[in-house]
């Protein structure tokens, strides 16, 4: 028998994150591009101080925007300190393409465990005229309070883009936002899925807790 109570545990070895700058004497700088909708142009133009000021102080990143293709082109640089920042710059590009705020999208770049989920109306339920209307107005309703609800309650941030809806937030949350959405497409009446928000939150509060 061999005794162990001699033998000193060893714990499980802690390294830092590796740095994006110790891969260049190997590998090429990456580069990724996001192409920009037609209707995002204008505000991309309003709002490129707001986005390239966090992709090069926060990620280290190079940013340019390709007019003629229409997309914003980023690649890593000696100044980027992870090597995941190309990824995380490109999902806040993204995020700012699919229509959501500035302030909102720097979540991304922030936070490990956000994420964004896109689905369309048809994926649900197939709806034409009216009824699609209808399904989206049960969504939005009205001045937006819905949507608002949905998102407070869920602590998500959602996106109307015609029959599509993006919604960004942490895996847990984007369920419960999305199971909302979908309640609400198939015909459930607000004040039911409000009822439903309430319960849901109410044991988030108390997890949280």
């Amino acid at each position: 028998m061999i005794e162990t109570d001699d033998v000193p545990l060893s714990s499980a070895p802690a390294f830092p994150p590796l740095p994006a700058s110790a891969l260049h004497t190997t590998l090429k700088s990456e580069t990724r591009r996001v192409a920009i909708p037609p209707h995002r142009m204008t505000p991309l133009k309003k709002d490129w101080i707001n986005i390239f000021g966090p992709l090069t102080e926060i990620l280290g990143l190079q940013v340019r925007m390709n007019v003629q293709r229409k997309c914003v082109e980023i690649r890593t640089s000696k100044h980027t300190k992870e090597i995941g920042s190309l990824q995380k710059g490109a999902d806040f590009v993204k995020a700012y393409a699919l229509g959501f705020d500035v302030n909102d999208a720097i979540a991304l770049l922030r936070l490990d465990d956000l994420y964004l989920d896109s689905f369309e109306i048809k994926d649900v339920k197939t709806l034409h005229g009216d009824h699609l209307s209808r399904a989206i107005g049960r969504i939005a309703g009205q001045d937006g309070k819905t949507k608002f609800t949905i998102e407070n309650s869920s602590r998500t941030r959602i996106v109307l883009a015609d029959t599509k809806i993006h919604i960004m937030g942490s895996f847990q949350n984007i369920k419960v936002a999305r199971d909302a959405i979908v309640s609400l497409i198939l015909g459930s009446p607000p004040g039911k899925v409000y009822a439903g928000l309430r319960t849901v939150s109410s044991r988030m509060k108390q997890r949280a807790l």
